[in-house]
C-alpha cells in the first residue's frame, strides 16, 4: 500500500478497478464486527478505508490484527 501525496490535501495510491495510480480518500473507520446487539460495543476495530475519486472503488484494511 504505497501511498504519496499529489499535493497538498490529496493523497495517490494504486486502484486495483483503475490499474494505475490514482487520487484516493482515505479515512480511519470504527467498524463493528459483532453481530450480537448485547456485545456490538466491545466489538468495533479500526479500519483503514481508501476511496479512488477516478472510479469509486473502495478497499478496507483492518488495522488491529489481533
Amino acid at each position: 500500500m504505497a501511498t504519496r501525496m499529489t499535493n497538498e490535501d490529496e493523497m495517490a495510491e494504486e486502484c486495483t478497478e483503475c490499474s494505475r495510480e490514482t487520487p484516493h480518500e482515505v479515512s480511519i473507520q470504527l467498524r463493528t464486527e459483532s453481530r450480537k446487539e448485547e456485545n456490538a460495543e466491545f466489538s468495533r476495530e479500526p479500519y483503514r478505508v481508501s476511496t479512488c475519486r477516478v472510479c469509486g472503488a473502495e478497499e478496507t484494511i483492518r488495522m488491529n490484527n489481533a
